[in-house]
């Protein structure tokens, strides 16, 4: 198993990101966030948009500067939902979703590449049960972590031999992810979603495979998950 060393992570100031972030330490690696908010933890971090091309550029560039311009892999945890059906859902809210879950992924991914190719370095992606599966009331959603398979899947054979790419397709959680959604939207309380450290804790077994050793997909969900299969 290789050492962490530094790990980029969107997304890092709640949920995944978050247990992430605290796997990463515990784990001997120094995480650094890049989220819209600031962490809780005493961590390297920019906030930035993901929807904001330039922003997003400019934060991946401070956070490898800040971690001495080296960077062995990259986690992007972020994402966002607007659910309702999809003529109504607001077309900037719709695009939204997608600017941030799918473009976002791509964006940070590729200002990252320079430094992971000369790391060897590691990519997880995150896409959703719901980019294999769909749902009602979930088309911003769906296309987005549709499109995050496409790209993590061409990525992964574009890259052989040079970075190590893994998707990771994670079922539900307890995170704040379906906080202000409207009551039809929200898990029943008698759901059965995963623990985000546990999801976390697969994160890492990834990210410490050595060179030339991939864990190609990961689908982390829980035994009772309703989207898969």
């Amino acid at each position: 198993m290789r050492p962490l060393g530094n790990v980029l992570i969107t997304g890092g100031a709640s949920g995944l990101g978050a247990a992430t972030v605290e796997a990463v330490l515990a784990a001997g690696g120094r995480p650094l966030v890049l989220d819209r908010n600031a962490p809780s933890l005493d961590v390297d971090h920019v906030q930035a948009d993901l929807a904001d091309r330039v922003a997003t550029e400019n934060a991946v560039a401070a956070l490898v500067a800040a971690a001495g311009n080296q960077l062995q892999a990259v986690f992007t945890a972020a994402g966002i939902d607007s659910c309702g059906p999809f003529g109504e859902v607001p077309a900037d809210e719709w695009e939204r979703v997608v600017a941030v879950n799918l473009l976002g992924t791509a964006r940070v991914v590729r200002a990252a590449l320079p430094h992971l190719e000369r790391s060897r370095g590691t990519v997880v992606t995150c896409s959703s049960t719901l980019g294999l599966r769909v749902f009602p009331d979930a088309t911003a959603y769906c296309a987005a972590k549709f499109g995050v398979i496409g790209f993590t899947r061409a990525l992964a054979a574009e890259t052989a031999g040079r970075i190590g790419v893994t998707l990771l397709i994670p079922g539900g959680m307890h995170t704040p992810f379906f906080d202000g959604r409207d009551e039809q939207y929200k898990p029943p309380p008698d759901a059965k979603l995963n623990r985000p450290q546990d999801v976390a804790a697969a994160v890492i077994h990834a990210l410490r495979q050595p060179p030339g050793c991939e864990v190609r997909e990961m689908v982390v969900c829980s035994s009772h998950e309703s989207s898969w299969p």
